[in-house]
């Protein structure tokens, strides 16, 4: 018998640690084939410092099930790029781990940077021959990921932006007599998807939010306040919710015209204060009352709002990886098929990672209005599903049940 490690990487989720119940799960489940579950303690980073647990005592003690519901990465995290060039001394290194603890297959939870991993790490395997199986759990509330319908995490995320920029929308409309603008600015580097749940805060046509930007659509800083102008004609108390990512259409993010951005490990740009440079052109343009909200972190830290439905696939995900591997599957993504909208049904099967890591899934223009401003009914009747159902969330002396990592 082999044994299984599984590890998260990148930033977590309301369900991240539902893949990682359903992967620690299965594994216990599977004792003809698995021996021990290993969790690496801040994912891949962690791993070449031996930083390692075995994962069998949090399910003895009932500690793996209030991880279900626990916000937060339970294993801890990591943004460890591994380099591109396979011949790096750091690949023996890892496979000698692999080796010593008797690993046959490695299960990674995370977006397309984590992808990037398994890739890389099941390439590597094949150029030595190795039979241990790689499989990537996919996660991000970016929703970015190609080759599946949606991702684990995005659905509570959406409905949190939901919720969220409803309570602003309240918020503003009790001051009635004065014009004024609130500006949200949602997660989303290039890819909308995020921004665009906002519009689930509607409760009726021409409601708050009236406008909506996304990084898909080039963005056109006169024409933005020319809707603005024109939409507090109808809406004095105006909702408008932006991507930080939005942009000139030539490479140029808004927040840059502000000030400088920095990169991170992956050279991914660090985008901050889109909100707040809208904000002050407002202002400077139409000298009307106006603040900008930036939701920031709570979008995928946030527990009060899981989506049972995003939850329950975030179990399968893990649950469906570990089978995958065993059946043989390596170098794939575990991906969701969607058969149908209403009633809404979905099928799991892989996708080749290779295919998947390194590529952005953006939300189709079809569904963003001709002048780039507003969602359409397509994205609404795609993203309700996702966000269905409440979970409870058991409590122990009067508090959350929460498990955190020892």
């Amino acid at each position: 018998m082999k044994n299984i490690i599984v590890g998260q990487s990148g930033g977590p989720t309301a369900v991240i640690n539902g893949s990682l119940y359903g992967v620690v799960t299965e594994g216990l489940r599977q004792t003809d084939a698995i021996e021990t579950v290993f969790g690496m303690i801040n994912g891949i980073e962690g791993f070449l410092n031996d930083q390692v647990i075995d994962m069998r005592p949090l399910s003895e003690n009932g500690e793996l099930e209030r991880i279900r519901t626990t916000p937060g990465a339970y294993l801890g995290s990591c943004r460890y790029k591994l380099p591109e060039n396979l011949t790096d001394a750091v690949y023996p290194q890892l496979f000698k781990k692999f080796s010593d603890r008797n690993i046959g297959c490695f299960f990674y939870i995370g977006g397309n940077d984590s992808m990037d991993t398994v890739s890389k790490l099941s390439r590597y395997a094949a150029s030595i021959q190795s039979d241990i199986r790689f499989i990537g759990i996919p996660k991000t509330i970016d929703n970015d990921l190609v080759e599946t319908d949606h991702t684990p995490g995005f659905g509570s995320a959406a409905k949190y932006v939901a919720s969220t920029v409803r309570e602003i929308a309240i918020d503003a409309s009790v001051y009635d007599n004065k014009k004024s603008v609130t500006i949200v600015e949602i997660m989303g580097r290039h890819a909308g998807w995020l921004t665009a749940a906002s519009v689930l805060a509607r409760k009726f046509e021409k409601d708050n939010p009236v406008l909506i930007y996304l990084p898909e659509v080039a963005f056109d800083q006169d024409a933005f306040i020319e809707k603005v102008s024109k939409a507090l004609e109808t809406t004095p108390n105006l909702v408008v919710c932006i991507s930080e990512g939005i942009n000139d259409g030539n490479g140029t993010f808004v927040c840059e015209y502000a000030s400088d951005v920095g990169v991170d490990n992956f050279g991914h740009k660090m985008l901050t204060g889109s909100g707040k440079y809208l904000e002050n052109l407002v202002k400077e343009r139409l000298g009307i009352k106006v603040r900008s909200v930036e939701l920031n972190v709570s979008q995928r830290c946030s527990s009060a709002c899981l989506s049972a439905a995003d939850l329950d696939e975030a179990v399968c995900a893990g649950t469906y990886g570990v089978q995958a591997a065993l059946l043989g599957e390596t170098g794939k993504m575990v991906s969701f098929q969607r058969t149908n909208d209403n009633p809404y049904k979905l099928t799991y099967t892989t996708a080749d990672v290779n295919n998947i890591c390194n590529k952005e899934k953006g939300v189709p223009l079809s569904w963003i209005t001709n002048d780039g401003s507003d969602i359409s009914e397509d994205f609404i009747r795609y993203a309700l599903p996702l966000i269905q159902g409440n979970v409870e969330v058991p409590f122990e002396n009067g508090l959350p049940a929460f498990a955190f990592r020892r």
